[in-house]
């Protein structure tokens, strides 16, 4: 652990790393972590899904909190409620070794305001949420950022597309002009420049991270060449072959997902769905049961998978490769969690071979053909 000790990181946050089976810095945090606990200027880091990025700045963000003062210090931006649940639980377990108290909040859409509300009447240092609720509760006066020294915005360019910006201006607006802005992001859109010159420093650190660096060495990429009339076939062989770990399934659409999970169970194979139809409460309960053991097998979409946060996943399926790219990273990246090995299989018709050439040449995968 030596690694993370020479960038600046206490003692408590190792022991927690530790027991988290993260050994060695990433790319993006042996670039990041010194940079930002040095707290002098704003950073533009550029970095793919998986790459270790909440780490990278949820340790200098606490590092750098005041436990003896109770207001809000740092904003946290994410696109999705998945993303900022993540998040804060990823901070929570950072702190479990320290000798002092940190505390956050996580607040987004798609949950009572009155419950979120209640929260923030303690005492809350860091905030975590999706923009559009933040607003919600500064508006309301229930919360308050003006005196928060730092804002991060993770996946910047997702909330861009996601139609955030107004959004994001408006927090701007809000926060202490004395702040520091740590702006992460996959890619560097003309719209995103166009954030980035209105509102960060002229001479903030830019970061980028080579592609073919974002790739956990502990998964073994597979695929199996197939029609997508015998894909299901094939899934379903796979994971009785394999009915004893627990795996995901990605689908493309919330449909996809649906009609899948409906075929595994006409065959006996244990199994549920998450997808954009479901109420937050309700996808909440199939993660929960998930990983309770109810179930091994989880079909989910690109956006609904950003919650799941489960050390023993052995393997991923691509039922369909993802339209993003950076979304097979995302995807893959469910299994070989907290050090252990896992397993990516891509069933692949002749219309998708071009994206498994494309994935291997702008991530530098090796894939292995399972005949």
């Amino acid at each position: 652990m030596s690694g993370f000790k020479e960038l600046g990181i206490g003692e408590g946050y190792i022991k927690s790393l530790k027991e988290l089976g993260i050994k060695t810095p990433t790319e993006i945090q042996k670039r990041t972590i010194p940079l930002l606990l040095s707290q002098e200027t704003d950073v533009v880091a550029q970095a793919q899904t998986g790459s270790g990025k909440t780490a990278a700045f949820g340790l200098p963000l606490l590092e750098s909190v005041d436990s003896n003062k109770k207001h809000v210090q740092a904003v946290i931006l994410a696109p999705t409620r998945e993303l900022a649940q993540q998040i804060g639980k990823q901070l929570f377990k950072f702190t479990k070794y320290l000798d002092r108290k940190i505390f956050s909040e996580v607040v987004y859409g798609g949950e009572s305001i009155g419950i979120q509300i209640d929260k923030l009447r303690r005492p809350t240092q860091i905030i975590v949420g999706t923009p559009g609720r933040i607003i919600d509760l500064v508006n309301k006066k229930a919360l308050d950022i003006t005196k928060a020294k730092c804002l991060v915005l993770d996946e910047a360019d997702e909330m861009l597309s996601r139609g955030f910006k107004d959004d994001i201006e408006k927090i701007f607006s809000f926060i202490s002009k004395e702040r520091k802005t740590w702006l992460f992001s996959a890619t560097i859109p003309k719209q995103l420049e166009e954030v980035i010159a209105d509102n960060l420093a002229k001479k903030a650190v830019r970061v980028q991270i080579e592609r073919k660096k974002v790739i956990n060495e502990n998964i073994k990429h597979s695929y199996v060449r197939c029609e997508v009339d015998d894909k299901v076939k094939i899934l379903i062989s796979y994971i009785k072959a394999h009915q004893k770990e627990r795996g995901v399934v990605f689908a493309r659409t919330k449909e996809g997902t649906k009609k899948l999970a409906h075929i595994l169970q006409t065959k006996n194979i244990s199994c549920d769905a998450i997808h954009g139809d479901l109420l937050q409460k309700e996808r909440d309960k199939a993660l929960r049961k998930y990983k309770k053991d109810d179930f091994k097998v989880l079909i989910a979409t690109d956006v609904a998978a950003r919650g799941i946060d489960i050390d023993d996943i052995a393997y991923v399926v691509h039922f369909q490769l993802p339209e993003i790219s950076e979304n097979y990273v995302h995807r893959s990246g469910r299994t070989a969690r907290a050090g252990k090995k896992g397993e990516a299989i891509a069933l692949v018709a002749d219309s998708e071979r071009n994206q498994l050439d494309s994935l291997s040449s702008k991530y530098g995968i090796q894939f292995e053909e399972i005949k």
